[in-house]
């Protein structure tokens, strides 16, 4: 419950979304929490995290999406970047990040349900607006 609250109240800092009435005219993507846990080097679990992604396992290319792009960093990279870092004598920090958010505008209006045991009791028929 507490990572699914963390993932909810990242959300609400970024303003990512408001609740609004259900539109009659647009479909309405389905919302559902994967969960993963971190665990150390020996095993023993140290963190639960929740991810709420959405439900598009309908989604056709050319419709609802032009392309897809995962940033991954690649070894060779990394061996490169502290091989400079130490041949110009550059101080490196780790950083974990907690979320990202891509910095982009959407040109379509994007409807989701509300996430599963996080429905407002006040307007339960409401969505959210991305």
């Amino acid at each position: 419950m507490i990572a699914m609250q963390e993932e909810l109240n990242q959300f609400k800092r970024s303003e990512i979304w408001e609740l609004v009435p259900r539109p009659s005219n647009q479909s309405v993507i389905g919302t559902r929490w994967v969960f993963r846990n971190k665990m150390d080097e020996n095993g023993i679990i140290v963190r639960n995290k929740a991810r709420l992604v959405a439900q598009g396992f309908n989604q056709e290319e050319g419709i609802d999406y032009e392309e897809t792009f995962a940033l991954v960093a690649r070894l060779e990279a990394i061996r490169m970047l502290l091989a400079f870092a130490c041949f110009k004598d550059f101080v490196l920090y780790q950083m974990d990040v907690k979320s990202a958010f891509l910095n982009g505008f959407i040109n379509e209006e994007v409807y989701v349900e509300q996430p599963p045991g996080f429905q407002s009791f006040n307007f339960p028929n409401h969505v959210f607006k991305i």
